[in-house]
């Protein structure tokens, strides 16, 4: 099998958030975070800001385009509607940052959010989202084109996150790494990270996923979510929201865009498997690159293997191979 740990391991590093990445998004997070809790008309409901999504949880890849506050409301009364905070939301932060060096808003409203741009760092945004508490452990948030709320659970994903990561030795957060940028290389529309990421929780749940090697762990991944994506568009399968017992995640995409992905992911998790299986190192590593493709720096993912060209051809040697040499090419020979 070609499992090409040293490789995995290299395109690991690739996909990882830059350090600009790591400075900026904290600095932007704090930033929204310190507006809106010093804000005087919003003092009565209670505000405390958190940190979710994919850069709470370790599960971004480069580049990091957003980060998610969650803004809970611990005392804000049940009879403001969702639409209310979120214009009391908006007229704080339009205040707070107004317009870019070229005119344009900085601050805009969502459905159910209000996203804040911060052309300083490279083109990051902020998406601020109200939520209230609902009672049992619950938040809900402003529910689009309506005064009123729906309910979400978005820091229960960071627990089972790291549980799973421990049950998979480790593994589980770098494929869900992997399998996003494979994603981000095959799909340039919806579903996005997000579904990835939960579809590979659900496959780990029902054991589809083998974690012996990344390679194994990867390949059997993005098996599993093909077949999942099969039985969506063929049946209208569901998948379950981890988050909420008894609820299915919803993810937004159009029937075109969920064919789409089915196809795209089918092709990928068949040239995955062929490398996997394939036992010519540089083939294998060619598989592999096609699916994880370049960076968000344009810098190619997979590497090849130590005595490999670009063209996955084996490098061949010259002249005899005496003992204390600095560079000895792969393969069986030895020194006794």
């Amino acid at each position: 099998m070609a499992t090409l740990s040293n490789c995995f391991a290299t395109a690991l590093t690739m996909v990882e958030p830059s350090s600009a990445d790591k400075t900026n998004a904290p600095l932007a997070h704090s930033s929204v975070r310190d507006v809106l809790t010093g804000a005087n008309s919003l003092k009565a409901w209670g505000l405390s800001p958190v940190l979710i999504g994919s850069y709470k949880r370790d599960v971004s890849i480069r580049r990091v385009k957003d980060v998610d506050v969650f803004c809970r409301m611990q005392t804000i009364d049940s009879s403001v509607s969702g639409q209310d905070v979120l214009a009391a939301f908006f007229k704080v932060l339009d205040s707070e940052y107004g317009r870019d060096d070229s005119g344009a808003p900085r601050v805009r409203r969502q459905a159910r959010s209000l996203q804040v741009s911060f052309p300083e760092y490279d083109g990051l945004y902020v998406d601020a989202v109200p939520a209230r508490p609902r009672g049992d452990g619950y938040w809900e948030i402003p529910k689009k084109d309506s005064d009123d709320w729906q309910s979400t659970n978005p820091e229960k994903l960071t627990d089972l996150k790291t549980a799973m990561n421990a049950t998979m030795d480790g593994m589980y957060v770098p494929t869900v790494k992997l399998l996003r940028q494979a994603r981000r290389e095959i799909l340039d529309s919806r579903p996005g990270g997000l579904f990835v990421e939960v579809a590979l929780y659900d496959a780990c749940l029902r054991g589809q996923v083998q974690w012996d090697s990344q390679a194994h762990a990867f390949v059997t991944g993005l098996n599993a979510i093909a077949d999942y994506l099969h039985d969506k568009v063929t049946w209208g399968r569901e998948l379950p929201d981890p988050t909420m017992p008894g609820h299915n995640a919803s993810f937004r995409a159009t029937e075109l865009q969920w064919e789409k992905a089915r196809d795209r992911f089918r092709a990928a998790a068949d040239t995955a498997g062929q490398a996997y299986l394939e036992e010519d190192l540089g083939v294998a590593a060619l598989g592999y690159r096609s699916v994880l493709g370049a960076n968000a720096d344009d810098d190619i993912v997979f590497p090849m293997p130590a005595g490999y060209d670009e063209a996955g051809t084996k490098k061949s040697f010259a002249g005899p191979i005496t003992a204390g040499e600095r560079m000895v090419p792969a393969g069986d020979r030895r020194f006794g």
